[in-house]
């Protein structure tokens, strides 16, 4: 789990090479901290070329004054970005030394072998398999719903976990892997689907929960994608986020997923520019994995109450909304809720996880 933990510090690089074109074989993150208003376009500039990738904040737009920034620069680069960066007193530090040497190390068939299978991270063919070997062990618990496939034609499936049988049962969402990338994700998802069914009968919670809801969860959104991030150890592979479709009249990969669907789509935080990594598409749910979730939870409107999405990185819990700084109706009640359990997370593990709207807590920071 140690290593788990330690990789997961790489699994959300908010800005990945946008082609793919610029090569890499010893990388940096730096940590930056800009003053002035000349500082965050010196910044922006070097961020929009093949120099370097945003890490910490989503695009260039949103770097402010005294803001912490983290870069991923690439090794061919380092000495030019280190150079602009003193030259004109942008404050900043070696932040991780050699992501490379942690890509390496997570990609090590040798030391993987001998982890548990929930205490790595997994190739999609494993997945897959685990998927079969799962729904068979557990077959009076586990359904396997193949509700789509990918533009790659990757199945996409899902597995409705069930306690008591009884109809009219309310029912709880959970997908992972949306962006290719957050490896932990995925990981997650498959320790959580363990931990319920081998905790049925056992533990009061697990089953209090499993025999008064259904649990829908969809170990990989992003098949495609994650397959890609495995293809080779290279930066630019590890760091894929968006999906493998083709864009029209572009030679740029993918749409982000995450911002495809038909929900205020394509808004000021997003961008229409199919070579950004938060490029929402040619339209809403244009690509068929956004489609195939959409239209599973449309056809489950009247059980589905609560959606759960597994991302990292950071240690935050994300709620509506993300895309204005409007309160939801039931915002003090969920604002809550997530104080508590930030607080139990804080009194059980040590870790402190911030709360509150995507807006305030992550997407207009």
């Amino acid at each position: 789990m140690k290593v788990l933990l330690v990789l997961a510090f790489l699994m959300n690089l908010d800005n990945l090479l946008q082609t793919g074109d610029c090569a890499s074989t010893r990388d940096q993150v730096l940590s930056i901290t800009t003053s002035t208003s000349e500082q965050e376009e010196i910044l922006n500039n070097i961020t929009t070329s093949c120099k370097a990738m945003l890490w910490r904040v989503f695009e260039p737009q949103y770097i402010k004054e005294e803001g912490e920034v983290h870069l991923l620069v690439l090794a061919e680069n380092s000495q030019a970005v280190k150079e602009e960066l003193q030259k004109n007193n942008i404050k900043h530090q070696v932040w991780l030394d050699n992501v490379k040497d942690l890509i390496d190390m997570q990609m090590d068939s040798k030391r993987t072998a001998h982890s548990d299978f929930y205490e790595r991270f997994n190739t999609l063919e494993e997945i897959y398999d685990w998927i079969n070997q799962t729904s068979q062990l557990y077959s009076n618990m586990v359904e396997t719903v193949l509700i789509g496939t990918s533009f790659e034609k990757r199945p996409l499936y899902v597995l409705k976990l069930s306690g008591e049988k009884r109809a009219e049962k309310k029912a709880i969402w959970m997908d992972c892997g949306i962006h290719a990338r957050e490896w932990i994700s995925p990981a997650f998802c498959l320790w959580f689907v363990n931990h319920m069914l081998r905790n049925y009968k056992g533990d009061q919670d697990v089953t209090l929960i499993l025999d008064n809801v259904d649990i829908y969860v969809l170990p990989v959104f992003n098949p495609d994608g994650y397959k890609h991030t495995w293809n080779s150890t290279a930066t630019v592979n590890r760091m894929w986020r968006k999906n493998r479709s083709h864009n029209k009249n572009s030679t740029c990969i993918g749409v982000d997923l995450n911002r495809n669907f038909d929900a205020n789509w394509c808004n000021e935080k997003t961008s229409k520019d199919p070579c950004s990594v938060t490029y929402c598409g040619p339209s809403p749910e244009s690509e068929p994995e956004t489609q195939a979730v959409a239209n599973f939870l449309r056809s489950h409107n009247d059980s589905v109450q609560i959606y759960y999405a597994i991302h990292s990185y950071s240690q935050m819990l994300l709620f509506p909304y993300s895309y204005s700084l409007d309160k939801t109706p039931n915002y003090d009640e969920v604002s809550d809720m997530l104080k508590d359990v930030a607080e139990k997370i804080k009194t059980y593990s040590g870790n402190t996880y911030s709360y509150g709207p995507g807006a305030t807590t992550i997407s207009l920071q």
